[in-house]
């Protein structure tokens, strides 16, 4: 592409340009060529994994969980740990991924186990902060199963804080959100998180 068609395009009103446009014309103002060989493709590309990094915008938690909800008189703690997250901060709009930690006590109802890994999908395809995150996913089951008490913990590497700024390969963030008897009960509390840092060994 020549200085004079790179010029022009940059000139270009984009109220009413596609989403790959968009990305076309955000290569030409960092300094490269939409139009060379590797990159001709790649606005659709990013426009295809961007629909599906936000798919959790046009997902309700309602609908994911559908019936999989079902009368049952468990009392005891239930954890589903180690459920991999991948997110785009808000912020900078790079990612931060990790592992979200999630426990309930029932009540009268039990979830079925595939949906805390639905729910926690819902909400981290969205532009995300991890506190909000946090709170989502405990609210969501809170409100769903109507529990005893739910407690979740997220685990989290941000690549705004690896890859620029501070440039901390190291540095994890740890957020928590508890309801009901997490939040009442100190006991209750120390056994979901010394499970949440037990050892786990595939099978």
């Amino acid at each position: 592409m020549s200085d004079i068609a790179i010029e022009s395009a940059r000139a270009t009103d984009l109220s009413a340009a596609s989403f790959e446009d968009l990305v076309a014309e955000m290569i030409l103002r960092l300094g490269d060529n939409p139009e060379r060989e590797g990159m001709r493709k790649t606005p659709e590309r990013v426009a295809r994994s961007l629909a599906f990094l936000t798919e959790g915008y046009r997902k309700c938690p309602h609908d994911e969980i559908g019936d999989a909800l079902y009368e049952q008189s468990h009392q005891n703690m239930v954890l589903v740990k180690d459920i991999e997250l991948y997110s785009l901060c808000e912020h900078h709009l790079l990612p931060f991924f990790g592992k979200a930690h999630i426990a309930y006590i029932p009540d009268s109802h039990i979830l079925g186990l595939s949906k805390f890994a639905r729910l926690v999908e819902v909400y981290a395809r969205r532009f995300q902060v991890q506190e909000r995150l946090t709170e989502q996913i405990a609210q969501a089951v809170w409100e769903t199963t109507k529990p005893q008490g739910v407690a979740v913990v997220i685990e989290a590497y941000h690549l705004c804080m690896m890859m620029r700024g501070v440039q901390k390969q190291n540095s994890k963030t740890i957020t928590s959100a508890m309801r009901g008897v997490f939040l009442e009960d100190q006991r209750t509390r120390d056994e979901f998180l010394r499970l949440t840092t037990s050892a786990h060994e595939p099978l």
